[in-house]
């Protein structure tokens, strides 16, 4: 059984990953497979270079690598490239996570975690049998991203404007993990749902989304 993670940006879903790996539940980050198709030799970064190279310095390193804070400057100023930035990685991000997902699958977990801030968005919702939304309120998002990515505060808005309402997230979640309090409360949480979780992966179950 597949477990989809997601959440708006700096809700914790790493955080609430590593919670379940402390139980035993395997999992793989979208963002870390997305880090991983636009390294140095993939063609994903390759189209990436050649398309913003005509804009004045491109959006390369020195060393080659990706200049991811030219790059989201870009995307997060004009939506129409934020799309062509879509389309050119995430067919390529989802046949990684198949294989990534297919390797823990093997492992006799009784179910694995897809932790992804585009769940969603890019589809990756298909993949999964359930759906677990971190939430957070939009105003502590806000000042967590502007603390972690060393970004001014309305860059921070406008990076979790871009991203899909909190309200439809919700909407569209099997379950909803509350990451507001403290880091106890998330773990009781985290226990709850994987005992849950191991419930609906049992053989005997054969309605993941508990559905009548």
């Amino acid at each position: 059984m597949i477990i989809g993670v997601t959440g708006g940006i700096a809700s914790g879903k790493s955080t609430v990953a590593r919670a379940f790996a402390a139980l035993g539940v395997p999992w793989v980050d979208a963002d870390d497979v997305a880090r991983e198709v636009v390294e140095p030799g993939e063609p994903a970064l390759a189209e990436i270079a050649e398309r913003y190279a005509r804009n004045g310095p491109g959006v390369l390193n020195d060393d080659g690598t990706l200049n991811r804070r030219a790059l989201r400057e870009i995307v997060f100023a004009d939506p129409a490239e934020r799309r062509w930035l879509e389309s050119a990685t995430h067919p390529r991000i989802r046949a990684r996570l198949v294989e990534h997902l297919a390797r823990l699958a093997a492992s006799g977990a009784p179910y694995v975690l897809l932790v992804s801030p585009l769940l969603f968005e890019s589809g990756q919702s298909e993949m999964a049998d359930r759906c677990l939304v971190i939430d957070v309120p939009e105003a502590l998002q806000i000042q967590r991203t502007a603390a972690r990515d060393d970004v001014d505060e309305a860059q921070a808005r406008a990076i979790v404007a871009a991203q899909m309402p909190r309200a439809e997230r919700l909407a569209r979640a099997d379950d909803v993990l509350d990451n507001g309090g403290s880091e106890a409360e998330m773990r009781r949480q985290v226990s709850a749902l994987d005992r849950r979780y191991r419930e609906l992966a049992a053989p005997s179950s054969a309605n993941p989304r508990g559905e009548s």
